[in-house]
């Protein structure tokens, strides 16, 4: 096996389970311990590993959050074909619950019925929704500048009397092993909860999301459902973990 084929087969064993066992190493690829041991050493050089006794653990960065300014112009198009597959999965007398951010905003364009009930802790969203005539109920409580979304353990006291039957998740960072993460813990309370109180979740995640860990856990990968536009991507070791939806037009 070439040197680049037993780097990507580690490198894929680390994005699985974040930690790989050199011994596991030799009998799958067939290489001896110096081979294995050169390889660990190649890739920490690279920056992709840390070498731990035994084997190696993969190395990542905690993503900073972008303001909402910033992510309003990134991947905008992604964005819009991920609104537009979300909104057609909502149908009549549906009571859900719209998260704050720049993905599940691209929905409201798309919503063509005014059936349904919406909850939300997005001030724009709220707006736009109300222009649309959609009956639409705004969270309470701190107002987050840098994202325009309502937090706080108000909010999460008034989330709490709501059941839905769909939640559109924005979500910041998606990771085989790490599952659902964003930036901000009191963000990431009220998506755990919407996603908890709601009879079916979907995550939003453009391209730029997969393979991405953030500082605060939202939920697992198998307990949701992920739309997104990744069709070039390889996700092939996610199909085991979760149901995924790509939007095709």
């Amino acid at each position: 096996m070439l040197t680049e084929e037993r780097h990507s087969f580690i490198i894929k064993r680390l994005n699985e389970s974040g930690i790989v066992k050199s011994h596991e190493l030799m009998t799958e690829l067939n290489c001896s311990e110096s081979t294995i041991r050169r390889d660990l050493a190649q890739l920490e050089n690279n920056g992709i590993l840390t070498r731990i006794h035994g084997g190696a653990k993969r190395n990542y960065q905690l993503d900073e959050e972008l303001s909402y300014t910033t992510k309003t112009f990134k991947n905008v198009q992604e964005k819009d074909k991920i609104g537009i597959f979300a909104a057609s999965l909502i149908e009549k007398n549906d009571v859900i619950y719209l998260d704050a951010g720049t993905t599940t905003l691209a929905m409201i364009d798309y919503l063509n019925t005014d059936t349904i009930t919406v909850v939300t802790n997005g001030i724009l969203h709220a707006s736009l929704l109300a222009d649309k005539n959609i009956n639409t109920i705004q969270l309470g409580g701190k107002v987050k500048n840098s994202t325009k979304a309502i937090i706080g353990a108000s909010s999460l006291n008034e989330l709490k009397n709501f059941r839905f039957t769909k939640a559109f998740l924005g979500i910041n960072g998606i990771d085989i092993a790490y599952g659902c993460t964003t930036p901000d813990p009191e963000e990431a309370a009220l998506k755990t909860l919407a996603h908890h109180q709601s009879a079916v979740t979907y995550v939003l995640a453009d391209k730029s999301k997969w393979d991405k860990v953030s500082f605060a856990k939202v939920c697992d990968l198998e307990e949701v459902t992920i739309l997104t536009d990744s069709s070039e991507q390889n996700l092939k070791s996610y199909y085991d973990k979760t149901t995924i939806l790509e939007a095709t037009k």
